[in-house]
């Protein structure tokens, strides 16, 4: 029995497939995909709403995949002019975290940063939610119920960014994966 226990231990911590305790394989998977398109940019446009007095519509959109880092990968997100955006994706022990962080023109963060929230289980290596967290709830009371949504490649090789709330559609801006030439 002894020695049973002793092979299954180290079976089970060798393992070159062993993951932290909160990552699914899908995140693993996801995170991969995403650090591909390191050192290149994407543009997009605002798909929904069509509203015209939203601050984001008939703007143009800009996405630059890096830096990158071994567990995480920062977005620079313009939208026009304004470079005070930035997605971060972050793996780590307890799984796949996103968050936005906006700065004002001199670096500084804005009062409403760092807002976002934990990869659900069921996500796959081409798309991942990611429930508002609990930070994001105390920062933000009116986004309790968001939910953001990254979606990559597929048929029309694209990268889509949208967010719910109240699991109504409030936002989506889609990025052709054709880099930008420098």
């Amino acid at each position: 029995m002894k020695h049973l226990l002793v092979t299954l231990t180290i079976v089970l911590s060798c393992g070159s497939t062993q993951l932290a305790l909160g990552q699914s394989q899908s995140q693993t998977a996801f995170f991969a995909e995403i650090k591909k398109l390191c050192g290149k940019s994407f543009e997009g446009t605002t798909e929904f709403p069509q509203n015209a007095d939203h601050p984001l519509v008939g703007r143009n959109l800009l996405i630059t995949v890096g830096p990158c880092a071994d567990k995480e990968i920062r977005i620079p997100f313009q939208v026009a002019d304004d470079k005070s955006r930035t997605w971060i994706l972050t793996l780590d022990e307890k799984g796949l975290l996103f968050k936005h962080d906006h700065r004002h023109a001199d670096g500084t963060p804005d009062e409403v940063t760092m807002y976002g929230g934990w990869a659900t289980a069921d996500g796959s290596s081409q798309r991942q939610q990611f429930p508002a967290d609990s930070d994001t709830k105390k920062l933000i009371p009116e986004a309790a119920t968001n939910v953001w949504t990254i979606e990559i490649g597929g048929a029309k090789q694209e990268l889509v960014y949208s967010l719910e709330r109240h699991a109504q559609p409030r936002y989506r801006a889609v990025f052709k994966l054709t880099p930008l030439q420098k």
